[in-house]
Parts: structure tokens; sequence; C-alpha cells
């Protein structure tokens, strides 16, 4: 996935990434999607939710219930337009991606996305704008429902770019997180502790991310502790070393990350990540 060059450097898109946590009888379980490998980014990695910004996210007539854009645009570090989208898209990627609808009406959260199955693939397919399906069904945005979690950049030797911001959110009583979603050829709850032995033992494969927002996750007990945390969210662009691709980043932990990975796993890696 390195650009053909270093003077290549591929232009950024906004994107969107929900971490979907819920507790559980042995901590805080998070749902994972392991990708199907032919993905053209992250293929056959193991990741959350989420995806990049479509134009129509940004549409101002989206009616929000939670705090609004301009806190959101603080948080997020950007302005108001792209802080709506970037909320906008984290709710629509989540409902494409694995059902669950963070928006109902200003005081309750919706009981039974399921039956909304064919909006939900109209939107994948981008028959429909998430705007439309909500002002169809007099639905509201739950800003209230997601927390402001991390901040990645993509590193510069990427062909495909993203500048994403992580949010945190809990999956709301009744809903059911399912694997419909062509993106993975797999998907689970799992404890962060669970799904970072995975990685640590060879079963799972995660990208930097992935592994940093679990590894932030497996230090709460419950998920009230966990949304409680303060956070402020400073842009994390991995350093690249030329000629050595992903054993080439830099970031914080990165010591700690390569370190886990035994017994060729490197190269298979390595291998995962073209």
């Amino acid at each position: 996935m390195s650009a053909d060059s270093p003077h290549e450097i591929a232009p950024l898109r906004d994107a969107s990434t929900v971490v979907l946590v819920r507790d559980g009888g042995e901590g805080i379980e998070v749902f994972l999607q392991h990708r199907v490998q032919q993905m053209a980014f992250a293929g056959g990695m193991t990741v959350f939710p989420g995806g990049g910004v479509d134009d129509r996210d940004r549409d101002a007539a989206i009616r929000w219930a939670g705090p609004e854009v301009g806190w959101w645009a603080e948080q997020l570090v950007t302005d108001e337009a792209t802080a709506r989208a970037l909320v906008s898209a984290a709710v629509r990627e989540t409902f494409e991606e694995c059902g669950v609808l963070l928006a109902g009406t200003a005081t309750q959260v919706c009981a039974d996305p399921s039956i909304y199955g064919a909006e939900r693939a109209a939107l994948v397919s981008k028959e429909l704008s998430f705007a439309q399906f909500l002002q169809n069904h007099d639905l509201v945005l739950r800003t209230d429902l997601l927390t402001p979690m991390a901040h990645w950049i993509t590193p510069k030797n990427e062909r495909r770019r993203y500048d994403t911001r992580f949010f945190l959110a809990q999956v709301p009583d009744g809903h059911d997180a399912d694997g419909a979603t062509t993106e993975a050829e797999a998907t689970e709850w799992r404890t962060a502790d669970a799904a970072l032995a995975d990685w640590q033992d060879g079963r799972r494969f995660l990208l930097p991310p992935t592994w940093t927002q679990l590894r932030d996750v497996a230090e709460f007990a419950t998920v009230a502790e966990l949304v409680a945390k303060p956070r402020v969210l400073t842009p994390i662009e991995p350093e690249v070393s030329d000629g050595q691709g992903i054993l080439g980043l830099g970031f914080t932990g990165a010591d700690d990350y390569f370190a886990a990975l035994k017994d060729g796993r490197l190269d298979r890696l390595r291998d995962a990540a073209k």
C-alpha cells in the first residue's frame, strides 16, 4: 500500500470510526469486524465499524439531539461543517455496517432499527442520503450517544489516506450489532483484553490505531468509566522510515506494538498491509 515514491503523497479524506462497546461479564466488550482480504484499505485486518465521509453527511438539514455542532467542532478540533460531517458519518456508517442506529426522538432511541432494512441497503448503495432517511422517518441524530475518543491520520506512505476521528458509542438496549456487511468476512464481540491476546498470539491482525484504542478500552472495567475519561484529541500521524513500510512506523507505543509480534508474524503483517 506504499505510495510509488516519497513525493507522491495521497490527499487526506475525512473519515469516522466508531468503537462500539457494551458491558460484559468479563469486562467491556468491543464489536469487531474482520475485513475481507480483498478490501483496498486494511484488507484482512480486524477493525471497528466506520468509513469515509460522504459529502451528503455535511447536510445542515440533519437534525441533532444532544451536544450541538459547535461543541463537536471544539472537541474534534475542526470547523463546524467538518464536525457535522464527521458525526453524521459516524452514525451512518455504524448503521450501514452493523445495523445499530444511534438515532430516534429527542428523548428516546429507536427501539428496533431492523425495521429499516430496506433503507439500510439504500444507504449502502448511496441511493439514499442519511439526511433524507432521517427526515423520511422523523428521526433525529442522537449526538449524546457518541463520545470523542481519538484522532489518527494515515501516514504519508499509504496510497489511501484518511483523517480519522474515533468515537465511542455504547450499544443501545434492544439493538443487535450484526455482520451484514460485504466488507467483513466475520464479526464478533470480544473483550479488549481478548482481542489484544488474539493479536499477540497471531490469530488476528490489528493496525496501530485499532491496537491503541483497544489498549485504551482495556484499562477500564465498565463502559461508564470508559466514557467518563477526559480526553483531548491530538492528531496522531505515524512517522515513516523510507523503505520499511509498516515496520518503519513510529508512534507512541510503537515499541510495544512491534514487540508483541513473534514467529514470523512481522512478515505476515507486512504482506497483509500491501
